[in-house]
């Protein structure tokens, strides 16, 4: 398998001006806005996620994401990223997910390009709806760290809306993804220890809302909600999960930056055999997510 190499540092978005957002600032980690950013522009994005704690032993990933997005015109918009991953899990052995410890820095993880177009603008007519679609191609595991080829192809559907003279902004996300996994064998595996290597499709689905308010000029305080769940090919329903937290969102003219802090509130599906937490999903999951985006204009 081909392992390119991404320089390390990276981190996320942001958002507003002293009156309102401005175009394709975020204002939360997680749920997307509908706005697009003006034919000609360009925007860079540094995005850097947390997960963490599975309940036993220890585990803690770290994604990465540099992207750049240019506005081909007023209302759509194309992008690229790079992304990159750590992992430190120790403790902790989960049949068929965590064969073992496994402990690296920085590395290369996957690629992405995307696309949305504008339908409606949020200003101008009342309700902003964009539609997103986007193909992902991954050959790390984000959950174990394995050597894994994974290809995704997402399709959202992103609305907001401004309350307030835009101090008061809500977005919501529908979402579908289907992805086609198939994982490299690994040799001197626990004995009976599950390890599927025949390609695996999936198909999840995710809903999205929050809302974010401006208290003072260049700040926003907000919180917001994810629900996700998981089919995959022979299990039926693998894995539901409803996370939810506060945001905190600093604008400026030329950069943006959001804070989000996202626990799993409820959780369910496949559990590991000595889960002791029923209520939350922490095989593909973690109890706490946190993530600081940070945007440039230019």
């Amino acid at each position: 398998m081909l392992r390119p190499t991404i320089p390390a540092a990276l981190c996320v978005l942001a958002l507003a001006f002293a009156s309102s957002a401005h175009a394709d600032e975020n204002l939360l980690g997680y749920v997307r806005g509908a706005e697009t950013i003006p034919k000609g522009g360009s925007e860079l994005y540094l995005k850097a996620t947390q997960r963490a704690d599975k309940g036993e032993g220890r585990y803690r990933a770290n994604d990465y994401e540099i992207e750049y997005e240019y506005g081909v015109s007023d209302r759509f918009n194309i992008s690229g990223a790079l992304q990159a991953m750590s992992l430190d899990t120790s403790g902790l052995v989960i049949n068929g997910y965590l064969p073992g410890d496994r402990n690296f820095g920085l590395r290369a993880s996957g690629v992405e390009v995307s696309g949305k177009y504008n339908v409606l603008r949020p200003a101008a007519d009342g309700l902003g709806l964009t539609l997103r679609g986007a193909l992902d191609y991954q050959w790390i595991d984000p959950h174990s760290g394995r050597d894994k080829d994974t290809v995704s192809a997402e399709f959202d559907l992103l609305a907001q809306k401004y309350f307030l003279d835009a101090q008061l902004v809500w977005v919501g996300n529908l979402g579908l993804e289907a992805t086609w996994a198939d994982r490299a064998p690994i040799a001197g595996l626990p004995a009976g220890f599950e390890w599927p290597t025949d390609p695996e499709v999936e198909l999840e689905l995710k809903a999205g809302t929050g809302v974010s308010y401006r208290f003072a000029p260049k700040w926003y305080v907000g919180a917001e909600a994810l629900y996700e769940t998981e089919f995959e090919t022979e299990v039926g329903q693998e894995r539901w999960s409803v996370f939810a937290g506060p945001s905190l969102h600093y604008g400026s003219r030329g950069w943006w930056a959001t804070l989000t802090y996202l626990p799993q509130i409820r959780g369910g599906g496949e559990r590991y055999d000595s889960q002791r937490d029923a209520g939350l999903h922490l095989i593909e999951k973690t109890r706490h997510e946190a993530r600081l985006k940070v945007g440039f204009n230019f």
